[in-house]
């Protein structure tokens, strides 16, 4: 556990050299550069191997774990120093820190328990926390520095003229901003983690560089209590389904994130038309689940959806929403945008419903036959069942028509119903025709949330 530990210190303090990068510019690649030149060579053997060692590297006998973490970084530094920088500092040390400070986060909890959620809730705090840090350490450089300050390889570059008054008023200005960064480079970060082996740190970090990067461009209108609301409702309503048992530890943090994004980039109506989703699909898996094993139509996993599920009914639905944020910055009028949103998320309700209720009644009948077929055919409807998922339609349909931009309260909410419905449908038409070894269940969701945002759209530009 030592040992553990101390290895994690080690990635953390190479993670904190990100925070540097500003003052260093140019030399910023330089000391990662360095870490895993003697990480590679000079570290073979010994009591340091040992420690830092992770799976795999006592065999190939180098330490290609922190040595691909260091090279990653320095690739993501270089990147940020560049002349008219893409990747903004802020993003390269939240995203190297989010994944340093995480890791160390879940060892310190480890100390202490080996259930899951603990150790993902030590690595997602932890490493918010520690992203927050090196963003605001990023901040003050280059208000202090200036957009010119730091260090080149040819000599130092002269420092601006210091305003501590006015960084500090930055800063405080800035705060909500920092925290709903740090707050996504925290959950991406340990998303990638629980979906990649313990020596892909490099991978991790890259990916949520990236990440960051995006919402750095997107600049949403983040304020203090949209971030607090965000954060405390999601937190619990992702320890509340991975307690039930609706979501795998990955589901659960891409259920977390998703609902974080929608709350702060498009609105409380958006996170309620979302967690209306989220909630009662999840829950509907769990209904008579015994009943539903016996019969052979469960949800696979003992009901607990995992990331791939999430995304394939919810990937559509955030596009929409990134694009939805985006449309200041794209000149692009923003209503299509709530309408995919709302009409994906209302696919995936009634698709969710229609088969998880359905599935509990006899005499299901194939969609493009309407022949009777046994149950848990790919394709096949119940009556019970379609009325159960035009109950999910309506549910997002109303919360949508109040909480989101669709327009007229009574036709827009029609057109979310319509477009759900029509979505199910059409998942119950792949299923039936392309369903099979070649194109699974989470293809055929992702294609019907597709059909149900396209049908809101056209429905919405035909008749608003």
């Amino acid at each position: 556990m030592i040992q553990r530990l101390r290895r994690a210190s080690t990635f953390a303090a190479v993670a904190a050299l990100a925070a540097l990068a500003p003052t260093l510019g140019d030399a910023a690649v330089v000391p990662f550069l360095a870490v895993a030149g003697l990480a590679f060579f000079g570290v073979r053997d010994g009591e340091w191997f040992e420690t830092l060692a992770l799976p795999g590297d006592r065999e190939a006998e180098r330490l290609y774990g922190l040595v691909a973490f260091s090279v990653a970084a320095a690739g993501l530094a270089l990147f940020a120093s560049l002349p008219r920088a893409p990747l903004p500092y802020e993003a390269f040390a939240g995203a190297a820190l989010a994944v340093g400070g995480g890791r160390l986060g879940r060892e310190f909890v480890a100390r202490r328990s080996t259930d899951e959620f603990p150790l993902v809730a030590g690595y997602v705090g932890v490493g918010a926390l520690a992203s927050l840090a090196g963003q605001v350490a990023v901040r003050i450089q280059t208000e202090l520095l200036g957009t010119d300050g730091g260090f080149s390889l040819d000599g130092p570059v002269p420092v601006a003229s210091v305003d501590p008054a006015g960084t500090a008023s930055s800063l405080a200005t800035a705060l909500p901003d920092l925290v709903f960064l740090a707050s996504v480079a925290g959950l991406t970060a340990a998303l990638v983690r629980s979906l990649v082996f313990d020596r892909d740190a490099h991978i991790t970090v890259i990916l949520v560089a990236f990440a960051v990067w995006g919402f750095v461009a997107l600049d949403p209108a983040v304020t203090v209590p949209l971030v607090a609301f965000g954060l405390g409702v999601t937190a619990a309503l992702g320890y509340i389904s991975f307690a039930l048992g609706t979501a795998s530890v990955p589901g659960m943090l891409t259920g977390v994130l998703s609902a974080l994004l929608a709350v702060v980039l498009g609105g409380v109506g958006w996170f309620l038309t979302l967690m209306s989703f989220y909630a009662v699909g999840g829950l509907a898996s769990k209904y008579r689940f015994d009943e539903k094993a016996d019969r052979g139509v469960a949800q696979e996993n003992e009901g607990a959806r995992g990331t791939g599920n999430v995304l394939a009914n919810s990937a559509v639905a955030l596009v929409a929403l990134v694009g939805y944020a985006a449309t200041p910055h794209l000149g692009l009028p923003p209503a299509p945008f709530a309408f995919a949103f709302a009409g994906a998320t209302a696919t995936a309700m009634a698709d969710t419903l229609s088969s998880e209720i359905g599935g509990l009644f006899d005499g299901p009948r194939l969609v493009t036959t309407l022949r009777r077929v046994d149950p848990g055919t790919d394709g096949a409807i119940t009556w019970q069942g379609e009325l159960a998922g035009l109950t999910g339609a309506l549910l997002v349909g109303s919360i949508a028509a109040v909480g989101m931009p669709v327009g007229d309260l009574a036709v827009g909410g029609a057109i979310v119903v319509l477009a759900g419905v029509a979505g199910m449908t059409v998942d119950s038409v792949l299923g039936a025709v392309v369903e099979g070894d070649r194109v699974g269940n989470q293809a055929v969701n992702f294609l019907a949330t597709l059909s149900g945002a396209a049908v809101a759209v056209a429905l919405g530009v035909a008749l608003l």
